[in-house]
């Protein structure tokens, strides 16, 4: 069974047993608007926690995508390549990279999805 976790960076990380899907969360994508461009990794690239991958370009802003966890991309979503907004209608369903977890104790420092509500709730009030 997956399990999905959060940065503060608002990426997502859904893990299923020692894979993780990748993609930016729907308070992202909220704040980004249209989507026009991802910037992808290439298969076989190694990410780190807390790192950059790639970038997410919209109409109004840049913004960089810090991966929330350590691994080996083994596949990235090739749909967004010729429809970014996919990202913007489902974000969850359309993730940006799919890794092998090379480190699965880095998700102990990520939210779940509870923690990760009020942390964009806060963020939100400031």
């Amino acid at each position: 069974m997956s399990k999905t976790y959060y940065s503060k960076t608002h990426e997502y990380a859904t893990v299923d047993g020692n894979t993780a899907f990748i993609g930016i969360s729907d308070y992202a994508q909220k704040a980004l608007g249209n989507v026009v461009y991802v910037d992808m990794p290439e298969v076989d690239d190694d990410v780190t926690a807390g790192e950059e991958f790639g970038a997410v370009e919209s109409v109004k802003a840049a913004s960089d995508l810090i991966s929330p966890v350590s691994g080996t991309v083994v596949e990235v979503n090739e749909n967004l390549e010729d429809n970014p907004r996919l990202v913007n209608e489902d974000c969850m369903a359309n993730w940006i990279i799919k890794v092998t977890l090379s480190d699965p104790s880095e998700l102990e420092s990520l939210m779940d999805e509870a923690a990760y509500k009020e942390f964009c709730e806060n963020e939100a009030a400031h």
